[in-house]
Parts: structure tokens; sequence; C-alpha cells
């Protein structure tokens, strides 16, 4: 059976001379549970910030994440590994919170597109913490000034940035991702960053 994953902590660090990617999911599709608990553990903090990148309740974000590794750990066997395993977990990411919002008809919210990881980390966590220093209130105020300028824009766009500026993906990431050639997301990405900084200044914002 899959590993529980837990709640959204940050990146796992990976020691010096570590397995990489591919090698641990051949050892997996050879039923070696271990290494796909090191897939869940490298991977879970991006599954959970690309899910909360889109969903609104943290619970919908943790349930989304279980259901992310469950179904990767049983169609791992045919996973292709001319792909990158990261990509193609986040594809089903994706894919599994857009299921989820066509069934419960709701709109995403996107948050947190001007933070850095590290902020952003913080941000997620605060919500943990019954008295959050002033820093982490400044990361709140910081991420309901971005969910108002983000707003106006389309759902496939606000997630773009989302992976784009927060979780540092490449244009090619994002392309593979979201089924778009590198140009498409190039273009939307400019659009959607000048909408943005319109949309700040209007406010009186800063981004």
């Amino acid at each position: 059976m899959p590993p529980a994953v837990g709640t959204a902590r940050g990146p796992a660090s990976r020691p010096a001379g570590a397995t990489d990617d591919r090698e641990l999911v051949r050892r997996a599709q050879r039923a070696d549970q271990e290494a796909f608990e090191e897939l869940v553990r490298r991977h879970q903090h991006r599954v959970f910030a690309v899910a909360g990148g889109i969903l609104r309740r943290r619970e919908d974000v943790e349930d989304i994440a279980q259901q992310v590794f469950v179904k990767a750990y049983f169609s791992l066997k045919r996973f292709d590994q001319r792909a990158a395993f990261s990509t193609w977990l986040y594809k089903i990411t994706v894919n599994e919170c857009w299921d989820l919002l066509r069934k419960k008809k709701v709109r995403p919210l996107l948050y947190e597109s001007d933070l850095s990881e590290e902020q952003a980390r913080q941000v997620i966590t605060s919500g943990e913490k019954e008295n959050p220093g002033p820093d982490i209130r400044e990361k709140i105020e910081a991420r309901e000034r971005v969910e108002r300028l983000l707003e106006g824009l389309d759902e496939r766009d606000r997630l773009m940035l989302i992976l784009k500026e927060v979780e540092g993906f490449s244009i090619e990431e994002i392309a593979a991702v979201l089924n778009l050639n590198g140009n498409t997301v190039k273009v939307r990405l400019f659009r959607a960053r000048r909408r943005v900084v319109s949309q700040a200044k209007k406010r009186g914002d800063s981004v």
C-alpha cells in the first residue's frame, strides 16, 4: 500500500550521493516500498504547493495530495521513464485538482505568486501557530494582497504564475505539466504578470 502523506513541509534535502529519481522509480516499479516512500518524501512539498495554489481549503489540499500519491503508486508500473517523474507527478496533481473543482463547481484561488519559496512555506505553516510573529503576519497580509491581485486572472494563468514564481518551475516543465508549448507559456506568463502589475498599481499595492 502507498505510504501516508504528511502535512506540507519544506522540500526534502537530498544528501550528496543520494539515489536519483530514475533509480528510485525503477526500484519502486519492482515493488520496493522504501524507494516509493523516498519519492514521496522528496516530492510531497511541491505536490502540496501546486495543489495549494489551485484549491481554497487546506483539507482539500491534503486529501488531493494523498490521492495523488495513491494514484502514482498504482500507476507507477505504466510510467514511461523517458519523462521526468516529477513532471508526471505534478500533472497528476493538476488533473486531480481540476477534477475536484469540476465536481464541486467552485472557482480556484492561487496565492503567494510574489513570494519566495521560503516565504511561501512560512505562510503555509503559519496557520499552525497560535501567535505568529510580525514577519509571519506580514507574509499572511502579502498573501491576501496577492489573492486580490490574482482574482482577475484566468485559472491556468494563475497556476502558471505559482509554478514559475513560487516553485521555480522552468518554462519547459510548466509546458509539460499543462500540455502547452513553451512559447504559449512564455506569452501567457508575460501577459499575466502585466495584468498583475496593472492591477497592483490600481490598488496601490506593490509587487
